[in-house]
């Protein structure tokens, strides 16, 4: 934090905007508490120190208020930031693109989801909406697990589920089309395609497409991991060229690796299975309704993707857990 709080202050010195505010998360809240009462100020951008669950517990609050947001990735996968292409351990360039990055609006997604006693509840997610391995590697992999080893802490949990290798029986449906029945180890509703190690698991996700992409892991037997791990890595590498990308369209398709893409996404268990959204557990659900709101979020980014929604003049700097500031003097 002292590191956050130097490159803050240097911002604020060059940029000459008024001091920031800063607002802390706690154990008991993630970041919705926080992000309440920065967004209370009318702040002109809120910076979320933190990881994608973070991200997540602000973005269910700021979304669709028309106030941007900044990332300063400090968490285990730091997915989004990731698929934006942001700094993940430059501190300073994170906070400069916070002080003076382009606007870009990016989608968010809502799962409302219920339980076996019928009970109903709704949340948003940024990145991906898990159930199966993604479920179980949240919810069997502790905070101090993470602190220490980070993304390592995650390959116990895939181990067992992988040497497991439980398939489970679904009905689901995409948008309007017919249901479906399926049998699967772990299926995957995106806004976003790359996983850490460059790993991409989706690749025609877009975050701010409007659409939401979907995978099903299906593999009959341990073999048929290795065959995704080594999909999902050839994936990662290929996408980062304009050849590479168009090679993806020529690969054959892999059974175990099934896809589909859409606005909305209908899906039913026969018994309740735990769900995880951008890493946070919510416990096991019996079915899940997960849909999309288009650019609903405003995102600071390096690049200029879009014509800015906020004037950069009218911005001011926050920091720390989700924080706000005064408008610049003038």
């Amino acid at each position: 934090m002292d590191r956050v709080r130097a490159a803050v202050s240097a911002q604020e010195s060059r940029s000459g905007w008024r001091q920031s505010r800063w607002y802390e998360t706690s154990r008991d809240d993630s970041g919705r508490r926080a992000a309440q009462q920065a967004l209370a100020g009318e702040p002109s951008v809120i910076i979320i120190a933190g990881g994608d669950g973070t991200v997540r517990a602000v973005a269910e609050v700021v979304h669709g208020s028309g106030t941007p947001v900044a990332l300063l990735p400090g968490g285990t996968g730091n997915l989004l930031a990731r698929n934006l292409g942001l700094p993940l351990s430059d501190v300073d360039a994170a906070v400069r693109i916070a002080f003076g990055g382009a606007i870009r609006p990016v989608d968010v997604g809502e799962a409302e989801m219920e339980d076996e006693a019928g009970f109903r509840s709704r949340q948003v997610f940024m990145v991906m909406a898990g159930i199966g391995l993604d479920a179980q590697m949240a919810e069997n992999t502790s905070a101090l697990e993470k602190r220490h080893l980070g993304w390592f802490a995650y390959m116990r949990p895939i181990a067992q589920s992988i040497l497991g290798n439980k398939l489970f029986h679904l009905k689901y449906r995409v948008d309007e089309g017919r249901a479906r029945a399926a049998h699967a180890h772990t299926i995957i509703v995106g806004n976003c395609g790359t996983l850490t190690g460059n790993m991409l698991l989706l690749p025609a996700a877009v975050v701010d497409d409007g659409l939401l992409d979907v995978v099903m892991l299906r593999p009959k037997r341990r073999i048929g991991w290795a065959r995704i791990g080594t999909r999902l890595m050839v994936q990662g590498v290929a996408h980062r060229s304009r050849f590479g990308r168009s090679m993806l369209y020529l690969a054959p398709e892999m059974k175990t690796l099934a896809y589909a893409q859409g606005r909305r996404f209908d899906v039913r268990f026969e018994v309740p299975h735990g769900v995880q959204l951008d890493g946070d557990t919510f416990g096991s659900v019996l079915a899940a309704r997960i849909t999309v709101r288009p650019v609903a979020l405003q995102e600071c980014t390096a690049e200029v993707v879009r014509p800015a929604a906020v004037p950069s003049d009218r911005r001011t700097a926050a920091g720390g857990g989700p924080g706000i500031g005064r408008r610049p003097n003038g």
